[in-house]
């Protein structure tokens, strides 16, 4: 009879097994020790330091130790912008700073952000959380509300624009622009002027025209007069002023000398002043292409003349290391600063230089050339791209494979992509399958994975047939291809692997009747 009760306990203990369906991650340590096990559906690691778990119930920020910290309330991450957290339910929109303090409750269409300030919108309703007084400002109905990429608040209410948060919040203005740089274009009735980051007027709106050119500089035309400015926390400048016409396109501006090209500009004054000049042709930023009437031609850059003006060229472009391909005949080569041909203009089209290595087009093939003119590798390539640390990338029948510096093909094999990483690694595809070489183009791993992440030298992350692990650059397998996500948090020297464990809870049957006696007591 004894028996007969421990098998039917037994059995009642195991059909009570109830498994949970929520994911575990595996925490490990930098030797790849397992530390813990978190039951979180999703991880997200946001910085250095924010990281939030999300479960089927809430919304957590965590410790370092992950440990639930602070409750998000929401039931997903909206978006985080540091420092704040944006965090949403079906009621709206809420924001957390990311050290846990809840500025803003989850009621919100739309959340802006900036470093010291939040701008909340509810229907045409707005209001700013201003970090620095620590508190919220009911603003108004607006048809619109923004925040500028430096912090400034523009309001638009029908054809007026006011800023709110300014000194002089009661102003309105026909037009607020923001720019690149620090201050508003404003309009009034008056003309334009500018306001600064605290909101206050730096040049007063008194300018019959005003465009914004590059960072803080403006060019503007008051009545007979054109001006260059820039702007001042106090005041602005004005950098140059004058009563000939200067012209403004396409970020080249000239101005014209009883109506005769003279001058280059530049935002706060003169690049160029040069008689005889005919055309300027701006062929990237800061750098000009100057022809003249004695059909000489230079090439200027923000310093001065990168190639000396000359009569031998009809076409040149901006270069590297000294040389600059430049065309005459309808054939290109290269000349030096001084115009001077140092590879004579016999190719049908070049690329600049990289370490002292060009491409030349001969027909519908490029081939490779130093720069002394010597020919490295003949024209059969569809595509040469730029050397860099002695590599470069060349493409032929839809195959990619990587030169040397002597032009010649480091492994006969080619791949449908290669791809350079920042720290100079390739990445290699054939079929959608990924593999890694060095900086010297030496296979580390074969092309046999769906994904492939190198973090560092031996924590590489790679992925076949939807499940992840980590390898080091000689293969070594650290954590096994057994999973579904993986995450480093390299400043805390941890990883994160998602696994299919699912906890399981044992529910003990419940007992009918009095308790067993406890040993003592028989």
């Amino acid at each position: 009879m004894y028996r007969l009760k421990l098998t039917l306990c037994l059995f009642l203990i195991l059909s009570a097994l109830v498994p949970i369906q929520a994911q575990t991650w595996e925490l490990y340590d930098s030797d790849y020790q397992l530390k813990s096990r978190l039951a979180y559906e999703s991880i997200l690691l946001l910085s250095e330091t924010v990281k939030i778990g999300k479960t089927d119930s809430s919304l957590h920020l965590l410790s370092s130790e992950f440990k639930p910290s602070v409750n998000l309330e929401g039931d997903d991450l909206y978006q985080f912008l540091e420092p704040w957290i944006l965090v949403r339910n079906e009621k709206g929109i809420g924001a957390f700073h990311e050290y846990g303090q809840k500025v803003l409750d989850l009621e919100y269409d739309e959340i802006q952000t900036y470093f010291n300030l939040l701008l909340a919108r509810k229907g045409n309703e707005y209001w700013a959380y201003e970090r620095g007084k620590g508190k919220t400002t009911y603003l108004g109905e607006y048809e619109k509300a923004t925040i500028t990429h430096n912090g400034q608040l523009i309001a638009k209410q029908g054809e007026n624009y006011s800023l709110p948060l300014s000194p002089n919040s009661d102003q309105s203005y026909f037009l607020l622009s923001e720019n690149e740089g620090d201050y508003l274009l404003a309009k009034a009735a008056s003309g334009y002027g500018l306001i600064n980051i605290e909101g206050k007027t730096v040049l007063e709106p008194v300018i019959d025209t005003l465009i914004h050119t590059r960072g803080n500089f403006f060019f503007g035309h008051d009545e007979e007069q054109y001006l260059l400015i820039e702007g001042n926390p106090i005041k602005a400048n004005v950098r140059y002023n004058s009563f000939h016409k200067i012209t403004y396109e396409d970020g080249l501006m000239l101005e014209y000398i009883h109506g005769k090209l003279r001058r280059v500009m530049e935002e706060d004054g003169i690049l160029l002043d040069a008689v005889g000049m005919t055309q300027v042709n701006r062929i990237e930023n800061d750098v000009y292409q100057v022809r003249f009437r004695d059909d000489k031609l230079g090439l200027l850059g923000k310093k001065g003349w990168l190639v000396k003006p000359t009569d031998s060229l009809e076409n040149i472009y901006n270069g590297q290391e000294g040389l600059f391909p430049a065309q005459k005949n309808g054939a290109y080569g290269f000349v030096d600063g001084e115009g001077n041909w140092k590879i004579p203009p016999t190719f049908q089209e070049v690329t600049p230089f990289s370490e002292a290595k060009a491409a030349f087009k001969a027909g519908l093939l490029w081939g490779l050339m130093n720069d002394q003119g010597s020919i490295l590798s003949a024209p059969q390539w569809d595509e040469i791209k730029p050397f860099r640390q002695g590599l470069a990338l060349a493409g032929k029948d839809k195959k990619w494979y990587l030169l040397d510096t002597s032009g010649k093909v480091i492994a006969n094999e080619g791949y449908e992509q290669i791809s350079r990483t920042e720290q100079g690694y390739f990445l290699f595809g054939n079929n959608q399958k990924i593999g890694l070489a060095n900086t010297l183009g030496d296979i580390m791993l074969s092309v046999d994975y769906d994904f492939l992440q190198r973090e560092k030298s031996d924590l590489i992350i790679v992925g076949q047939n939807q499940k992840i692990g980590i390898v080091t650059e000689s293969g070594d397998v650290k954590l096994p291809l057994d999973y579904q996500e993986i995450l480093v948090d390299l400043p805390n020297r941890q990883i994160l692997a998602k696994s299919n464990y699912r906890p399981v809870i044992v529910i003990e049957p419940e007992t009918k009747g009095k308790q067993k006696r406890k040993r003592s007591e028989r």
